[in-house]
């Protein structure tokens, strides 16, 4: 089956059921603008063979004449770029509100635990999540492909560049620091599950789905099917060890808590959303990303629990650099106050 032929069939299976107010790559609208591209680049071709262009005259004006098509780029770029933002927001949004679900806190706690007594609230939140995989998973294809027809039809690199730009522009789905904390956050309900027989997680779908963060190069894995699989490294750039209090910056590239606020030269406990506007990605040198990272809550749980003995030594060492930074911070707001 062809993939516009698969992803209709999904959006006839799931979108009214889960997604209906979620926005979706419109992949056979687009496709139909390239074919119509196409037919004009042929109409135009054969019409420089002969005198026969005439008759075409009224159809050539959609015409591709060039790598960059004016046709196209109005309707194509513009559409796919909103779209694809449309997708990125919806799909952290609605991650966002699944993980603050799973991972609450005080009274909204205690109720979760009450409601456990009476419904199966786990498995409902588990199912949520394996459909928003798919979502960006089917998506992520789509915008992928349809691109891919784009540079074809053309003979350009425009769809390779337009990727470029879903990544400065932060919205590419699969670079997307909600993917892996919902990734993290599959393995910590399958943790949890692991006692249970008849789980929901022994179903099957999940079992591909693994991280190790003792290995040699920690990884965090999720194997959707046996051709589509996502792998993410745990290990920070700064300080090339496992992630420890992981943050992820607004670029996608994920730091360890005290790592990101070195980066940006500003203390641990003022928090990494207090770097300045200049400060830079250690990595891709992106600026102005600091202000949009995002605490891994999902991925710092799965990693405290799948080594405790190291998460405990490396809590002890962040609080006593801490303790220290505080203690020079407040010193020299002392001598500052006091004009020395």
């Amino acid at each position: 089956m062809k993939f516009g032929a698969t992803f209709e069939e999904y959006l006839r299976a799931e979108q009214d059921k889960y997604l209906g107010k979620c926005s979706h790559v419109e992949y056979k609208r687009l496709k139909k603008v390239l074919k119509r591209c196409r037919v004009g680049r042929s109409l135009q071709a054969d019409g420089t063979n002969g005198d026969e262009q005439q008759e075409g005259n009224d159809e050539s004006s959609d015409v591709c004449e060039c790598n960059s098509c004016g046709l196209c780029d109005q309707m194509f770029f513009t559409e796919l770029i909103k779209e694809a933002s449309e997708i990125a927001g919806c799909f952290s949004s609605r991650v966002k509100r699944l993980l603050h679900l799973h991972l609450h806190s005080g009274l909204q706690r205690y109720v979760w635990r009450v409601r456990q007594c009476f419904t199966d609230d786990q498995q409902i939140m588990v199912q949520e999540g394996r459909m928003l995989l798919n979502y960006v998973t089917m998506n992520a294809i789509a915008i992928r492909k349809i691109l891919k027809k784009y540079d074809k039809i053309h003979g350009s690199v425009s769809g390779r560049d337009f990727k470029s730009k879903m990544q400065t522009e932060h919205i590419e789905l699969l670079q997307s620091p909600w993917l892996i904390e919902l990734g993290a956050f599959q393995l910590n309900c399958d943790d949890s599950d692991a006692d249970e027989p008849g789980g929901f997680f022994k179903s099957g779908f999940f079992n591909n789905f693994s991280c190790d963060p003792t290995g040699a190069q920690p990884l965090l894995t999720m194997a959707i099917s046996e051709t589509l699989k996502y792998e993410y490294t745990l290990t920070c750039p700064v300080c090339l060890d496992t992630l420890f209090n992981p943050y992820a910056l607004g670029c996608g590239h994920l730091f360890c808590k005290a790592c990101a606020c070195r980066a940006a030269s500003v203390y641990i406990f003022q928090g990494v959303k207090s770097a300045p506007p200049e400060a830079k990605c250690p990595v891709c040198r992106a600026v102005g990303v600091f202000g949009h990272a995002v605490h891994m809550t999902e991925l710092e749980l799965l990693l405290k629990t799948r080594d405790k003995d190291s998460w405990r030594q490396r809590l002890r060492e962040e609080r006593t650099e801490m303790v220290k930074q505080s203690k020079e911070y407040w010193d020299s707001q002392a001598m500052l106050s006091m004009g020395i």
